[in-house]
């Protein structure tokens, strides 16, 4: 049996801990915030003041390797998830006839649900679970780290309530997590920390369909898109969904985005969105900001091997990453468990663990890092310069992106093409680079001639239009 001092009781460091603790390892997990979510989740949801953690209010689509990993090491908690309302989607629910299934369709589900879902379902699995002692408000203080080691080693945490010693520490503490400091006070070599800028802002309200009313739009995407701008809809759990606006953090009228009047005006010039606003859903929020967010990875080691040993971060203390493509949660649920099978070495072989954790991050986790710094920086050129940009003639190769997406809505093997992007199975160039993705989009491309990319949101003008109208109107 390993002991584990968890620092964090978020979703990345609660699972963790039940898959811990479910091999016979024995978790103490130290949370700041002493709320146990799950009795209201209306409440928990849009009345929990967290600061140090923005997204909680924001939409979440919960990607495949959510799903996948939870079934297989806490199917209660999944099951769970559905009791509370949350729903499954397939990419290929949008045909009137499935395709014809292929091994690995069946991971390929998307789990629709507010994030709250997932903690209250958590939540209510660690506290049932014997070999885990959750402290709710009971912060991590500090490192206790033996400065003899040849690499200085972690050997467990301090708290007010006194010292956990432990045979392996891990890090769910977040984007802030003060751990790194805490390393440098002990006089370990620094940490490899990349920080990436990002100017995208992410504006959103959420909405409840009415009981009596309709349910659904029909046949109709999830998003549109203009120049400078995107907005999505987010279906969720128990009738509720989200409007989400995704511009650019220098965009003049983000400020009056944040008027609800101001917001569903604008939002309304989005085919997508306005099919779901139709239905007259019930307001549940007001509008929901978060912007500048960074894409930063740490590392707890360096040219010259770990840094640290006893110690291993998880979740966004190790890779935090703008939510353009939603797969924080993913990559902190395969992180959570690597540890967990693993970790019965930690105590025994402390420097052969962090290599071998090392390793598998910079294999598993920093691909999808870089592919989510490179679309972001991409995106924050179209979203700043639309004029520009719009002004050029499309290259060959957006030409082909843009065609790729359009062929994936009438084509189910260029959709599952996609999907193995969105769920982080395969990166692009080798989801769409098969011969039988290649051969389809000629097809497509053969049929539609005069395609051109395009967008279906609003002009500039109609945008800038429905802002000062609604302001006027207020």
């Amino acid at each position: 049996m390993t002991r584990v001092a968890m620092i964090g009781g978020g979703i990345g460091g609660l699972a963790a801990a039940l898959f811990l603790a479910r091999r016979g390892h024995s978790v103490t997990v130290l949370e700041r915030d002493g709320h146990r979510p799950g009795r209201d989740l209306d409440g928990d949801f849009l009345d929990w003041r967290r600061p140090g953690v923005p997204q909680a209010v924001q939409p979440h689509g919960l990607l495949a390797p959510v799903r996948t990993v939870l079934r297989a090491e806490t199917p209660d908690v999944y099951d769970a998830m559905l009791r509370l309302g949350a729903l499954e989607r397939s990419e290929f629910d949008w045909f009137a006839e499935p395709p014809p299934a292929r091994p690995g369709d069946e991971d390929l589900i998307t789990l629709q649900a507010r994030r709250i879902v997932l903690e209250a379902a958590l939540h209510d699995a660690v506290h049932r679970e014997p070999g885990i002692d959750a402290r709710l408000g009971e912060a991590a203080e500090g490192l206790l780290v033996d400065r003899h080691a040849e690499v200085p080693r972690v050997t467990g945490v301090r708290s007010a309530a006194g010292r956990h010693e432990a045979d392996l520490v891990v890090d769910a503490g977040g984007r802030r997590s003060p751990v790194t400091g805490w390393l440098s006070e002990a006089g370990c070599r620094d940490t490899v920390v990349e920080n990436h800028r990002i100017g995208i802002a992410y504006i959103c309200r959420w909405y409840r369909l009415r009981p009596d009313g309709p349910r659904n739009p029909g046949r109709v995407k999830a998003g549109s898109v203009a120049a400078f701008a995107v907005g999505g809809v987010f279906p969720s759990d128990n009738g509720t969904f989200a409007v989400s606006l995704t511009v650019s953090t220098a965009d003049p009228t983000r400020g009056a985005l944040r008027d609800p009047a101001v917001f569903e005006r604008v939002a309304r010039t989005f085919p997508a969105v306005a099919a779901w606003l139709d239905l007259r859903p019930e307001a549940i929020s007001g509008v929901l900001a978060m912007g500048g967010l960074d894409n930063r990875w740490t590392g707890l080691a360096d040219a010259a091997g770990p840094v640290v040993t006893g110690l291993v971060g998880i979740g966004d203390a190790v890779t935090y990453t703008n939510p353009t493509m939603g797969q924080g949660v993913a990559l902190a649920f395969w992180a959570a468990q690597w540890v967990a099978r693993q970790a019965g070495t930690a105590g025994n072989d402390p420097a052969s663990f962090a290599e071998a954790y090392h390793r598998w991050t910079e294999r598993t986790l920093r691909p999808w890092f870089d592919i989510q710094v490179a679309m972001d920086r991409a995106n924050e050129v179209l979203l700043r310069n639309p004029a520009r940009e719009s002004s050029r003639p499309p290259t060959a190769a957006a030409r082909e992106k843009a065609a790729l997406s359009a062929c994936s809505w009438d084509d189910p093997v260029v959709m599952r093409a996609r999907a193995r992007i969105r769920h982080l199975v395969l990166p692009a160039d080798q989801a769409y680079g098969t011969e039988e993705v290649r051969a389809r989009l000629a097809r497509w491309m053969a049929d539609h001639p005069d395609f051109t990319p395009g967008f279906d949101g609003p002009a500039r003008e109609d945008w800038e239009s429905a802002v000062g109208r609604t302001a006027q109107a207020v």
